[in-house]
């Protein structure tokens, strides 16, 4: 590896010129990693206890809660350190490895919201058939495919990147080490890697994104085809919250990559929502909007009001 050379660790800048915006998004992180491991471990809790809750569509939701508990963790504890030190300093082995993770976790993302808007689409379009369709070997396959996609991503990603030499430069212009603004570090062309980093950008962000308009613009049909309101009703909030939960990642993602070219500030404050901001109100919109897991939540607290 040609960065045997390198520094033993990395400065992250941050938002070092703005240090009272930093203490703001300490409390702000703060609160949102807090929120996000209370409120996916409730997900992931309900969904193994609850009998109720043993469907695909709550089989991929915990998923995503776990997926979403991983992602946060792998980068929140050593961001919330930095925000108060003065050297905001990462070593060479936990910079790779949150490298590695992070796009690896956000691939997985990216292909598991998909999986999920195809799993409504079933339940919406084909009803009848819904079981038959989604059967739990099939859901098995879905999930490991999207876990492995991600991973395996991640793996070529990062393999690409260590090869470049940085040539002592060890300030990454971030809050945590990512791969566009490791590229930025490299005194090489880097047009290779950007071509390979696109191209991932379109298989892991943008196709999964036509797949899931697809699966919605056929549920869209299916709901308008139904005559009773109730029916109508019941279908929309089937699909409302991972509407919700795609709209937030997917367009966030999206206008993050868009100002690639622009503000690096602006760029860093979007990664953080989300990172952090998304994977909070995942669990709170698929609660709040869900009365099957209310239900399953009131049962569980009532269950142990009375022990």
């Amino acid at each position: 590896m040609e960065n045997t050379d390198a520094e033993t660790e990395f400065i992250l800048l941050g938002m070092a010129e703005h240090p009272r915006l930093e203490m703001l998004l300490f409390a702000v992180i703060l609160i949102c990693y807090t929120m996000t491991l209370l409120g996916n471990t409730t997900i992931i809790v309900l969904s193994c206890l609850d009998p109720s809750l043993h469907t695909p569509m709550y089989f991929f939701l915990s998923n995503l809660s776990f997926l979403d508990l991983c992602f946060t963790t792998s980068l929140g504890p050593q961001m919330l350190v930095n925000f108060w030190r003065t050297k905001k300093t990462v070593t060479y082995a936990a910079c790779m490895g949150q490298l590695y993770i992070s796009l690896a976790l956000g691939s997985t993302e990216c292909i598991l919201l998909a999986v999920m808007a195809y799993d409504r689409y079933a339940a919406v379009c084909q009803p009848l058939r819904y079981t038959a369709i989604m059967r739990q070997s099939l859901c098995f396959k879905m999930a490991a495919v999207s876990w492995a996609s991600g991973f395996g991503n991640s793996l070529v990603q990062s393999v690409l990147t260590l090869e470049l030499p940085l040539c002592g430069q060890n300030q990454v212009d971030h809050f945590f080490c990512e791969i566009p603004a490791f590229l930025k570090l490299a005194c090489v062309d880097t047009s290779v890697n950007e071509a390979v980093l696109f191209s991932a950008v379109v298989v892991f962000l943008l196709a999964p994104l036509s797949l899931i308009i697809v699966s919605y613009g056929y549920i869209t049909v299916a709901v308008v085809r139904i005559h009773t309101v109730e029916s109508s009703r019941k279908a929309f909030n089937t699909c409302a919250s991972h509407l919700t939960v795609v709209s937030l990642f997917y367009g966030t993602a999206i206008f993050n990559y868009s100002l690639s070219n622009g503000s690096r500030d602006q760029a860093k404050i979007i990664s953080l929502f989300y990172t952090y901001v998304t994977t909070m109100l995942n669990p709170l919109i698929y609660t709040l909007r869900n009365k099957e897991v209310l239900k399953a939540l009131r049962k569980k607290i009532n269950r142990n009001a009375t022990i």
